[in-house]
């Protein structure tokens, strides 16, 4: 793949940033790039600090002084090949982003046993230039059973600015949640969240996790289950899972948090081929909301239920009538 030609940045250090460090510096000059990028060319030589051509990223800058960014995007080896027979939908796609609709058993990024057939791949079939971007544009992910919404960076300007609003919690991300048991009401866990002491691949809540907080209301209630609609302020590993079934209402067919499957009592012979066919966690990204990383206009975005989702519902619901 051709690189881009670089875009050169031409700055003056502002009074406010007198003696601060170069990596610091930049970061408040150029807030379109992340801070570990903009390390990462002064570490290749790409950052000139008035007659210094080599600076080190601690150098302090001084009011007044000149600053030269040669900012050069390469393409990362290291990310996997694309593939377009992985399949998923496109929402919305612009310069600058891209909205997908991922299904459920599709897997984010490759890793250990899963170097082929992720949502990477595929979309680096679908646009080459996403390896220049870091994490081929992925801003945030969801589990490989867990389907819906996901916004994707086409630009590393884009992706840092997305990155850093999801840090801030200004990207909305709603789920809906078919969970074990019949809710009473809404309400708002938080609890952190932390690894498994014991059991690595699971997350629990454990007193020095870290902050996670989940929003959840009652969209519907059926005889033996309930659908919520989950808010997240906190984008923890598993969290909407690790908190349903903390409150004892585990999401339905989830294999890691919602113990032994278990059929509810007195469970009509619909239920149960209905449950029985269901083999994966009952979750779904269903709306997104976000400013535009470009524009600064509001976006929002929705993904309806997918079909094995609804068909569970739709038996549930007609025998709770």
């Amino acid at each position: 793949m051709t690189p881009d030609p670089p875009e050169l940045h031409e700055l003056t250090v502002p009074a406010g940033l007198d003696g601060e460090r170069l990596d610091v510096a930049l970061a408040r000059l150029l807030p379109q790039y992340s801070r570990a990028r903009l390390q990462r060319w002064i570490d290749e030589g790409r950052v000139q600090a008035g007659a210094d051509a080599a600076p080190t990223r601690r150098r302090r800058v001084t009011a007044g002084e000149a600053l030269r960014v040669s900012a050069e995007f390469v393409a990362d080896e290291r990310v996997a090949a694309g593939e377009a027979r992985v399949p998923f939908r496109v929402v919305h796609r612009d310069a600058s982003l891209l909205v997908i609709d991922k299904p459920a058993g599709l897997v984010v990024h490759p890793g250990a046993g899963n170097r082929e057939g992720t949502l990477q791949n595929a979309l680096l079939a679908m646009d080459p230039a996403l390896a220049r971007v870091p994490r081929a544009g992925i801003v945030h992910r969801l589990d490989k059973d867990t389907s819906g919404l996901m916004v994707v960076a086409r630009t590393p300007q884009a992706h840092a600015a997305l990155v850093r609003a999801l840090a801030a919690r200004e990207i909305g991300r709603e789920y809906l949640a078919l969970c074990q048991g019949r809710l009473t009401g809404g309400g708002t866990v938080e609890e952190p969240i932390g690894r498994h002491r014991t059991q690595r691949t699971r997350m629990a809540v454990r007193p020095d996790g870290r902050e996670a907080v989940t929003h959840y209301r009652i969209e519907r209630r059926l005889r033996e289950h309930t659908l919520v609609r989950a808010t997240l302020e906190t984008g923890r590993t598993h969290q909407i899972r690790v908190h349903l079934a903390h409150i004892g209402h585990p999401v339905v067919g989830d294999p890691v948090y919602g113990g032994r499957r278990r059929l509810p009592p007195g469970a009509s012979p619909p239920e149960v081929a209905a449950l029985g066919a269901f083999r994966r966690q009952a979750l779904h990204a269903t709306r997104l909301a976000l400013a535009h990383p470009s524009s600064g206009r509001s976006l929002v975005f929705e993904a309806p239920l997918p079909a094995d989702l609804a068909a569970l519902l739709e038996v549930l619901e007609g025998e709770a009538r």
